[in-house]
């Protein structure tokens, strides 16, 4: 069943449908991840791409639940960001496509909050 969706800000960016699917840069059109639909309850999200364009996704539910922060880092499963308590498969960011990030995710199952972050890189 779709959930309703509370808060949706989306700033340079893009997605496939309402509230998951591909992400995308609105000034380059190139992807920069994918948003998990049935996992995630919040998302907080600030990104470069590599074009030099700033985006931002801010996303939430009208059943969302308040999060518990955490100091667990998130698991890869195959490219993806996993929730560490059950390996649901949360969002994948493009690592090749953006310079830098930064993340907050709350897991639907476990309501516990992610963050992470990549700096720009110095070469």
């Amino acid at each position: 069943m779709a959930r309703a969706v509370n808060n949706k800000e989306l700033v340079s960016t893009r997605l496939a449908t309402s509230y998951g699917g591909w992400m995308y840069c609105d000034k380059c059109n190139e992807n920069i991840g994918y948003l998990c639909y049935a996992t995630y309850d919040r998302l907080k999200l600030s990104y470069r791409c590599n074009c030099g364009s700033q985006g931002k996704v801010i996303l939430d539910f009208v059943d969302s639940k308040m999060g518990q922060e955490c100091n667990d880092e998130l698991t890869i499963v195959k490219n993806r960001f996993c929730c560490l308590g059950d390996n649901s498969p949360l969002i994948t960011i493009l690592d090749k496509k953006v310079t830098s990030y930064e993340m907050e995710i709350t897991c639907k199952a476990c309501n516990k909050i992610y963050k992470k972050r990549r700096n720009e890189s110095i070469s």
